[in-house]
């Protein structure tokens, strides 16, 4: 793998381990881009990271994505259930996309069953708290040697 992988946070992520840790936990968002970053680095690549609470500067990331990663790993967040434009630019990103979610958002409120960007996504890991970061990026390797 030649180019890094980018892992994309959306809104709220920047508060991760002060907001709701009784859902979310005590990790921040900080612990989460060593976590990827040292994942990645057993796997032999690297990771880029990113997060923000504005719709259009993720679109841009994806966007940016398209020239600069191997794959994405996108924790969407709120804008998972809202967000045309996220999946759209998903759509135009040519390799694999995965969605992490830390909490089970099918164990929470009815409005978050619905995720635009899982019709793009090439596997969904929901439930596994930080540790779905690194099995998003275990999951990339795999289907980038495939």
């Amino acid at each position: 793998m030649t180019k890094p992988i980018a892992i994309l946070n959306g809104p709220n992520l920047n508060l991760l381990g002060q907001r709701q840790p009784e859902i979310y936990g005590a990790d921040t968002l900080a612990d989460v881009e060593k976590l990827c970053a040292d994942t990645a680095e057993v796997l032999g690549t690297s990771t880029t990271f990113f997060q923000s609470n504005h719709e259009g500067e993720i679109v841009e990331a994806i966007h940016q994505a398209r020239h600069d990663a191997s794959a994405i790993v996108i924790n969407p967040a709120a804008y998972t259930h809202t967000s045309v434009a996220i999946l759209d630019a998903l759509n135009a990103f040519d390799g694999p996309v995965i969605e992490v979610h830390i909490s089970n958002v099918h164990k929470r409120e009815a409005f978050r069953h619905h995720s635009y960007v899982s019709a793009r996504a090439d596997a969904v890991i929901a439930g596994c708290g930080v540790q779905g970061y690194a099995l998003a990026i275990q999951r990339v390797a795999t289907l980038l040697k495939a």
